[in-house]
């Protein structure tokens, strides 16, 4: 059997707004952000999931409630899903921390942490879901290091190949990603 993941990404945030990077900081979503949710609950309003995990950072709670909220179904906060700890960088200019992103795969960022790291909670995460979740549709509202690390464990990418196929870098943003754990 296998378990599917629909990986769903927060709506905008006030610090996605002004081009700062959050990292593991909580920070809520801008109005922008609660209307993408918004629209995303509509658009999602006849799919079936049977469980919803979101990171514990804010931003994502506050989507995972937006969209998910009101139905008969769990939403469960899980730290293993946040964003990268930027460290020292954390809410600082996207212009700064984006090019150091690529740089700190194996490298934590000072005071924070590196992708390889995210990567390996998140192997955890699937691990969990594989063990407990077999034949089950599990929706995940997160952020961009988990979905990157995904892409590396559950898509053969590595991470260069990730990184460059993000769709934040294509501008393809979709109402969510569909991955499979075997």
């Amino acid at each position: 059997m296998s378990v599917t993941i629909k990986y769903f990404v927060h709506g905008t945030t006030i610090d996605n707004e002004k081009e700062i990077s959050s990292g593991a900081s909580d920070v809520g979503l801008s109005e922008l952000g609660v209307q993408q949710s918004n629209e995303l609950r509509e658009a999602l309003k006849d799919q079936h999931f049977d469980v919803v995990f979101c990171s514990d950072l804010i931003r994502a709670v506050d989507s995972a409630e937006l969209v998910f909220g009101g139905r008969e179904i769990e939403i469960i906060k899980d730290v293993r899903i946040r964003e990268c700890d930027y460290g020292e960088y954390n809410r600082k200019s996207s212009v700064i921390v984006e090019p150091l992103q690529e740089k700190n795969i194996e490298t934590s960022f000072p005071n924070g942490e590196s992708y390889e790291e995210v990567k390996s909670r998140i192997e955890g995460f699937v691990d969990f879901l594989r063990e407990n979740y077999d034949g089950k549709m599990v929706a995940i509202v997160a952020h961009k290091a988990p979905q990157l690390a995904l892409d590396v464990i559950l898509e053969g990418k590595n991470w260069g190949q990730a990184f460059a196929d993000d769709w934040r870098k294509t501008k393809s943003w979709q109402p969510g990603w569909t991955y499979v754990v075997l």
